[in-house]
Parts: C-alpha cells; sequence; structure tokens
C-alpha cells in the first residue's frame, strides 16, 4: 500500500510531464516493491501532485524550482538495492516531466518514509506488511 508525492511549484512541469508523472511515479513504485502488476495492487498505488504557489519556494541561494518526491511504504518493504534503484528512476521520470537535464538532478530529492509495523491502517483495520508481502508472493504465484 505504497504513497508516492509530487511536490513543485506551479509550472514547473511541461504540458506532457504533468500529464503522466503521477502513473508513472506509482508504476515506479510498485515494480521497485516487487509487486505484482495487477488492477488490485495498481488501485493501493496512490499517487498526489502537489503544486505549490509561484513565489513560495526558495533557496538561500536562488529561486530556480525544486522538487520533491516524498514516498511512503511499509517498513522493510525496500532493501537498500530497492531504494536506490527507486531514487534514481522517480529523479530521472521527474527530471523528464520538467523538461531538466540531469545537470539539474540535485535540484530533485526523494525522501523514503518507512511506517514502522502497525502505523498503517486501511478500510478500518490495520495493515501488516508481512500480510502484503504473502498476498503479493501469492498473486505472483498464480500468474
Amino acid at each position: 500500500m505504497p504513497m508516492i508525492q509530487l511536490t513543485v511549484p506551479e509550472g514547473s512541469l511541461t504540458a506532457e510531464g504533468r500529464a503522466g508523472i503521477q502513473r508513472e511515479l506509482a508504476s515506479l513504485l510498485l515494480r521497485w516493491e516487487g509487486a505484482p502488476d495487477n488492477s488490485f495492487f495498481r488501485a493501493q498505488a496512490w499517487s498526489y501532485l502537489h503544486e505549490l504557489p509561484a513565489g513560495v519556494q526558495a533557496t538561500a541561494e536562488d529561486d530556480l524550482p525544486r522538487l520533491r518526491i516524498d514516498v511512503t511504504v511499509p517498513a522493510g518493504a525496500l532493501s537498500d538495492r530497492r531504494k536506490a534503484g527507486l531514487i534514481k528512476d522517480a529523479t530521472d521520470a521527474v527530471l523528464r516531466a520538467a523538461g531538466l537535464t540531469e545537470s539539474d538532478a540535485l535540484r530533485v530529492w526523494v525522501l523514503i518514509h518507512e511506517q514502522v509495523e502497525g502505523t498503517w491502517g486501511a478500510g478500518g483495520h490495520v495493515v501488516r506488511f508481512s500480510e502484503l508481502a504473502a498476498m503479493a508472493k501469492e498473486q505472483k504465484a498464480d500468474a
């Protein structure tokens, strides 16, 4: 039950990038989690786009747009290798969506937030990572 949020200054994404970035980021997250590519898991991968009004984001140096990706996953869902792959692929996707190049990569930050067991709920119940992992394993075996 991952969630990914992209926060950008308004107007920093291209029209094409804005139209597709949410689904691309959600798909990347599922892939790096190792979840089955099916409608149940795709429906649980939530993606948000937060566009900040002009002038509310800056650094001590300049006013160039900075883009932040916040990823929320159950603790243990991503190994160090999977985190590194997700960070690289999500950064590349956001750079493309904003019409930026690899030289702008330091303007994209990825923050991974791991929810400890027992702190994630859905449908009025605690969601346990072990249950999700078992469900994913079962669905992969059935495919």
